[in-house]
């Protein structure tokens, strides 16, 4: 499964802009998108995929927050927002290894 997460842009310079996931800041490409700094947007593999409404942006990352906590956002949007830190975490949980089959 993989999931997008909303993120608001703080700046932009062309396709590149910094996004903010509720404390946690990244670089993202914004080349998919007709995003202005002022924006939500949802984010998958370091790409904005989609414009959201302020409201729906707030009340998505509220529901992540109360389902997986304060942390998801961290592990989501690890280094280079590829989520790094929730993958090694899944694996040494046991529920994911290299070449098993998952997608």
């Amino acid at each position: 499964m993989c999931l997008g997460i909303p993120a608001l842009v703080k700046e932009r310079a062309g396709d590149i802009g910094k996004v903010d996931f509720g404390g946690t800041a990244r670089e993202v490409n914004l080349s998919l998108v007709d995003a202005d700094v002022g924006d939500y947007v949802i984010v998958h593999a370091g790409f904005a995929i989609q414009v959201l409404e302020e409201k729906d942006a707030l009340e998505t990352l509220a529901l992540f927050r109360e389902v997986y906590g304060e942390g998801l956002l961290l592990s989501a949007v690890g280094p280079g927002l590829e989520g790094e830190p929730a993958r090694r975490s899944a694996d040494r949980a046991g529920q994911r290894k290299k070449g098993d089959g998952h997608a």
